[in-house]
C-alpha cells in the first residue's frame, strides 16, 4: 500500500509538471536562461538535445538545478564536476593521448592533437575556448598554420561533424533563403574561402574550410569575439586539382572551377544574401587564388563591410615588421624611407605573391610616403627602394608561362611531397629560377609593373633584367631580405652568405611564407650563417636557436594572426561602415609600438583592435584609389 501510495504521488508530481507545459491541448517548451558572455540567453533546448548541442553542454558541470530545468537529471554521471576539473582531466587526456591518436608512423603528431581538439570542440565548445585561450601559444600552431595546413590536405578523411556552411555553384538561386538555415540570429564575423590558394598548398577545394574555421578559432581565443557569432563558409565553385577531382571520398563539387562571369555570380549572390540576414556582419576573405584576391576587394570594399587578410593583413603584419625592423637597428623612425628592400616574390607564378607580395610593397610604399610628405612625388620616389624578385619554375622538361605555371606548380609540388603518382604527365625537371623585375621584362605582371627597375639605373648597379636573388643581394646589400614566394629553402647559403655583406649592422630576413616546409629559410640557417646579428621573423612558429656560449638566436613570429583579429575586433567596436587601408596601417603601427618579439597573443590582439577604432573618413577609399593610380 505504501508502495502504490508513493507511485500516486510520483504519477501526481509528474501530472502536475506537464499541466504547467501543456495549454489547449499543445506541448509547449519551456526556456532557460543561460549567459552568452555578459547577456542573458533562451535555450529552448533539452535532455539529450542539449548534451549533443556543442554550444550549451557543458557535461559534468552543470549544477543539479540545471539539470532539473532542463530535464538532464539521470542522463549524467551524479557528481558535479567543475569546469577547471574538467580541462584538468581533458589536459591529462590529451598529454596521454596525443601520441596514441596517431592514425600510424606516418601522422604528425601535431595532427592527432588536432584531431582531440576537434573532438572537444565537437561536444563541448565553452570547454574547447578555454583549453585553446589558456594554452594559447602551445595550440595556436595547432588550430591554424602550420598545422591547419594538413588539416586542409587531409580533411575530407578528417571530417566527422559539419561545421560552417557550405554555398556551392549547385545553390545559385537559392543561397538567400539558405543563409536563415544557420541557427544563430546574429553573427558577427565571417571568413570565407573558395579553397583556390590554401596557403603555399594550391587548390585544396572544399577542404580549404579548414583554415577558415581556424581563422574563427583565433577571432575567439585572441580577441573574445562570441563563438556563437562566428561563422566559417566555403564557397564550392569546383577544382582544377585533378587529384581531387577523381578522388572518390573527396566532399567537394567534382567539376573543374567556375571562372569569368559565372564565378563572379556565385560570390556576388553569396554577399548580398549574408548582408541581407546580417547587415552589420564583418567578412573575411581568405586564401583565395591571385587572380581574384584583388579583383573581389575592389568589387566589394566600398560596398561591404570586408577585408582580405592575404591582401591587407600580410600586408599589415608585414609593416609592423618592417617598422620594428628600424627601431631594432637603433635607427629613427624617420630612416624607414631609406630601408634597401629586396623583396622575393612578386611574379604571377608565385602562389602567394599578388594577393600578398604586391599588397606588400604597395603597403610599405605608402608607408614610406606618408613620412616623405604624403604626395605624389613622395610616392614616386618611396618606389625606388625596393628590388623584386620573381621565380618561375621549369617542369615536365620545357618553361610554362608565368600564367600557365600558377596553378599546375601548386597543385604538383603538393602531390609531388605526398609521393602521389601524376598521371598523364613525365616530370622531367623540377627547378627554380630567380630574376629580378625590370622594366625590360616581357609580359610583366601589371600589379609588379609600378616597382619595375629602370633598365639604365640597374645597369649602373651592374644588374640586369632577370639577376639572381644572389646577383641582387650582393649588389643591392639590402638592409632587408623579404621572403613571400611560397618556395621552400629559396633563401639558400649563398644567398644567405650573400647577405653579410648589407650595408646595415643588423640585417633583418623575414621568411614568411606557410607553412612551415615553405619558409624561404630555417633560423638555423639564417643565424649558423649570419650569426647574431640579424632580426629573423617567420610566418609559421619556429624555436630559438642555442648558438652556443649562452647566446640564443631568437625567432619571432610574423603571421597574420598578430593582427587580424584586432582588425575585426576594432571594426566591431567602432562601427565603421568599411575597412580601410588607413585603419590596417593605424593598427600595423600600433603593433610594432607595442614590442617588437613575442607578446602573448590575447593581450596583443586587445591592444592591437585599439587602432581599429579610428573614426573613417567617408572619402578615404576614394583618395586612397586617386594615389594608387599616380
Amino acid at each position: 500500500m505504501a508502495i502504490l501510495s508513493k507511485h500516486v504521488r510520483l504519477s501526481s508530481s509528474l501530472l502536475e509538471r506537464l499541466k504547467r507545459h501543456v495549454i489547449g491541448g499543445h506541448l509547449l517548451s519551456r526556456s532557460f536562461t543561460t549567459t552568452e558572455g555578459h547577456r542573458p540567453s533562451i535555450v529552448h533546448k533539452r535532455s539529450l538535445d542539449i548534451l549533443h548541442d556543442p554550444w550549451f553542454n557543458k557535461g559534468t558541470a552543470f549544477s543539479m538545478t540545471e539539470r532539473d530545468r532542463l530535464d538532464l537529471r539521470g542522463l549524467l554521471p551524479p557528481n558535479v564536476v567543475s569546469p577547471d576539473v574538467q580541462i584538468e582531466r581533458f589536459m591529462v587526456d590529451l598529454k596521454r593521448l596525443e601520441v596514441q591518436a596517431r592514425d600510424g608512423p606516418s601522422d604528425p603528431n601535431a595532427l592527432a592533437k588536432w584531431r582531440i581538439l576537434n573532438r572537444l570542440h565537437d561536444r563541448n565548445e565553452t570547454m574547447y575556448y578555454k583549453v585553446l585561450i589558456a594554452n594559447i601559444e602551445e595550440y595556436a600552431p595547432i588550430v591554424y598554420t602550420p598545422t591547419v595546413g594538413l588539416v586542409c590536405q587531409n580533411y575530407s578523411g578528417l571530417f566527422r561533424r559539419p561545421r560552417g556552411m557550405y554555398f556551392s555553384a549547385q545553390d545559385r538561386g537559392e543561397m538567400m533563403s539558405m543563409v536563415y538555415n544557420w541557427p544563430a540570429e546574429q553573427v558577427d564575423m565571417i571568413v570565407v574561402t573558395d579553397g583556390s590558394r590554401i596557403l603555399g598548398l594550391g587548390d585544396l577545394g572544399v577542404q580549404g574550410i579548414g583554415i577558415a574555421i581556424g581563422k574563427l578559432d583565433l577571432y575567439v581565443a585572441a580577441a573574445g569575439i562570441n563563438p556563437q557569432r562566428v561563422l566559417p563558409v566555403m564557397i564550392d565553385v569546383g577544382t582544377n586539382n585533378e587529384q581531387l577531382l577523381e578522388d572518390p571520398l573527396y566532399l567537394g563539387l567534382q567539376q573543374h572551377r567556375l571562372d569569368g562571369d559565372n564565378y563572379l555570380a556565385v560570390v556576388d549572390e553569396f554577399m548580398e544574401a549574408v548582408f541581407t540576414r546580417w547587415p552589420n556582419v564583418i567578412v573575411q576573405f581568405e586564401d583565395f587564388q591571385s587572380k581574384w584576391a584583388f579583383k573581389l576587394l575592389q568589387r566589394y570594399r566600398t560596398t561591404y563591410r570586408m577585408f582580405n587578410d592575404d591582401v591587407q593583413g600580410t600586408a599589415g603584419v608585414a609593416i609592423a615588421g618592417l617598422l620594428g625592423a628600424v627601431r631594432a637597428q637603433g635607427r629613427p623612425m624617420i630612416d624607414f624611407p631609406k630601408q634597401k628592400i629586396v623583396v622575393a616574390g612578386a611574379g604571377r607564378c608565385i602562389p602567394k605573391c599578388n594577393s600578398a607580395g604586391i599588397g606588400v610593397l604597395n603597403a610599405a610604399r605608402k608607408t614610406m610616403a606618408r613620412m616623405l610628405g604624403n604626395n605624389e612625388v613622395a610616392f614616386e620616389s618611396a618606389k625606388s627602394q625596393f628590388w623584386v624578385v620573381d621565380a618561375k619554375t621549369a617542369i615536365y622538361g620545357k618553361w610554362f608561362e608565368p600564367y600557365a605555371l600558377s596553378a599546375r606548380l601548386e597543385i604538383h609540388e603538393q602531390l609531388i611531397e605526398s609521393s602521389f603518382d601524376i598521371p598523364h604527365f613525365t616530370i622531367v625537371n623540377l627547378e627554380h629560377h630567380r630574376g629580378l623585375i625590370t622594366e625590360g621584362r616581357e609580359n610583366i605582371d601589371p600589379d609588379a609593373l609600378p616597382f619595375a627597375r629602370n633598365l639604365k639605373e640597374m645597369d649602373r648597379q651592374g644588374l640586369r633584367e632577370g639577376a639572381s636573388l644572389v646577383e641582387v643581394v650582393k649588389k643591392v646589400k639590402p638592409d632587408v631580405l623579404l621572403g613571400l614566394s611560397a618556395v621552400g629553402g629559396l633563401f639558400s647559403k649563398e644567398v644567405l652568405e650573400a647577405l653579410k655583406d648589407s650595408t646595415s649592422t643588423r640585417p633583418a630576413i623575414f621568411a614568411m611564407s606557410n607553412p612551415t616546409k615553405n619558409a624561404e629559410c630555417t633560423p638555423e640557417e639564417a643565424f649558423s650563417i649570419l650569426g647574431d646579428h640579424i632580426i629573423f621573423a617567420s610566418g609559421s612558429p619556429f624555436s630559438d636557436v642555442d648558438l652556443g656560449n649562452g647566446r640564443i638566436g631568437h625567432c619571432n613570429q610574423g603571421n597574420n594572426m598578430y593582427l587580424f583579429p584586432g582588425i575585426g575586433l576594432g571594426t566591431l567596436l567602432s562601427g565603421s561602415r568599411i575597412i580601410s587601408d588607413g585603419m590596417l596601417q593605424a593598427a600595423a603601427e600600433r603593433k610594432d609600438n607595442m614590442a617588437v618579439g613575442r607578446i602573448k597573443l590575447r593581450i596583443l590582439e586587445k591592444m592591437v583592435a585599439v587602432a581599429g577604432t579610428i573614426p573613417v573618413d567617408e572619402d578615404e577609399l576614394e583618395r586612397e584609389d586617386d594615389i594608387r593610380k599616380t
